[in-house]
């Protein structure tokens, strides 16, 4: 065989195998990318299955705590503003992940003013259908805060594949762009101050 024909083979062989790679790149920069989607949407899962168990909650504590409208009118209507914020997992921004969680961090306050004032009412505190929906409460916000881990995690993992070298090179071909963390709300580092 002549050089040229060696040499051919060889340029062709190494092009089949930067375009194997390129595929097996892109494709797991794209199941990366779709993780970090899935999992944004287990933390809006979460936030939506607390967000249905307040109107049973409020409506648990009207019952018992009629002179209290302000505090129920306040987490009813921060859940309606809460649930009209929604985020594109395509379009997840730091913008748009700060307006989402400040919305759901006003649902958090509310909850817990509703929560302060049941220590007022020992007939409600005692309450079956009451303490079901507290108890489930309770393990949704620890369902959040998972779920807020995991999308962390998903959206470091991507972070760092398509910024390392020879992927960043593919990432930024074919428009594979930074995802934001799930931060603390501002002020998160401040214990609440909860009077009776």
């Amino acid at each position: 065989m002549k050089k040229s024909t060696i040499t051919i083979l060889a340029i062709v062989g190494v092009l089949v195998i930067l375009v194997i790679w390129g595929a097996s790149a892109y494709n797991g920069m794209v199941t990366m990318d779709e993780n970090v989607s899935t999992k944004w949407a287990n933390v809006e899962t979460q936030y939506q299955r607390r967000s249905d168990l307040i109107p049973n909650l409020v409506n648990t504590v009207k019952g018992y705590a009629t002179h209290e409208q302000s505090t129920l009118e306040g987490v009813v209507e921060a859940r309606s503003k809460a649930t009209q914020v929604t985020v594109d997992p395509n379009n997840l921004t730091p913008e748009a992940i700060a307006k989402y969680q400040k919305a759901q961090g006003e649902i958090g306050s509310a909850l817990g003013r509703l929560l302060a004032i049941t220590e007022n009412y020992p007939d409600l505190k005692a309450n079956q259908n009451f303490l079901e929906l507290q108890a489930q409460l309770e393990g949704t916000e620890n369902r959040i805060n998972v779920a807020r881990k995991d999308f962390n995690e998903a959206a470091q993992e991507y972070n760092t594949t398509i910024r390392r070298f020879p992927k960043s090179i593919f990432a930024g071909m074919f428009g594979f762009d930074k995802r934001p963390y799930f931060e603390a709300q501002e002020g998160a580092d401040v214990a609440p101050k909860v009077e009776f």
